[in-house]
């Protein structure tokens, strides 16, 4: 094998070796084509800014949050496509296009067949996105509050806005400041509900 074959091949074999790191059972061809769906767990990376690496849940609607890229959709996207999406996102930022990796850190739990009959669930499964240390799926103890959930998810990021945080339960959307909450305000005893989702938003500039 030639030097120019070796290098030509080089990246296939580096894509092939993640996929596989990643979990995937089928061949490299085949991983290729996987399509994210919600509950995946991606691993973001851009050479030119460290501080921009992070794990992002897929949440429940298909969109993943980036900071200075937004919120944009995963699901039903390949990881080529999100990675090509957030380069040219975070384009503007540099003086050249960064170089942005995308990989597949943990797939969505398929979810178990329930027994017949009401069954009262061991554990609740709450989503949490954005700038939590902690981001993800957790399963929780029904009965969990809202503070007892940040406890869970390691409290927040450099770049959390703790000021406007979001609870979604269901079409409802409820806005938390993590300051009151310390103070012992109301809102750090909302009882969590199974499906709920936490947006940990990043903050503006001097915010």
């Amino acid at each position: 094998m030639t030097f120019r074959t070796y290098i030509a091949r080089l990246p296939l074999a580096l894509m092939a070796l993640s996929l596989l790191l990643a979990g995937f059972a089928a061949s490299p061809a085949d991983a290729q084509g996987y399509q994210i769906r919600a509950g995946d767990v991606l691993r973001i990376e851009v050479l030119e800014d460290a501080s921009l690496n992070r794990t992002v849940l897929v949440a429940p609607d298909g969109r993943i949050s980036v900071p200075s890229a937004g919120s944009l959709r995963a699901a039903g996207n390949t990881v080529e496509g999100v990675q090509r999406t957030l380069t040219t996102r975070l384009e503007g930022n540099f003086a050249a296009a960064p170089n942005v990796y995308v990989s597949i850190e943990r797939l969505a739990e398929r979810a178990p067949r329930l027994p017949r009959g009401p069954v009262e669930p061991e554990t609740i499964s709450v989503y949490v996105m954005g700038e939590a240390t902690r981001p993800g799926k957790i399963e929780v103890e029904p009965g969990t509050s809202v503070l007892q959930m940040f406890a869970e998810m390691g409290g927040f990021t450099k770049f959390a806005a703790t000021k406007r945080i979001q609870l979604r339960q269901g079409d409802t959307i409820r806005k938390l400041s993590y300051p009151n909450i310390e103070a012992g305000g109301p809102a750090g005893r909302i009882t969590l509900r199974d499906g709920d989702v936490i947006v940990v938003p990043q903050r503006r500039l001097f915010e």
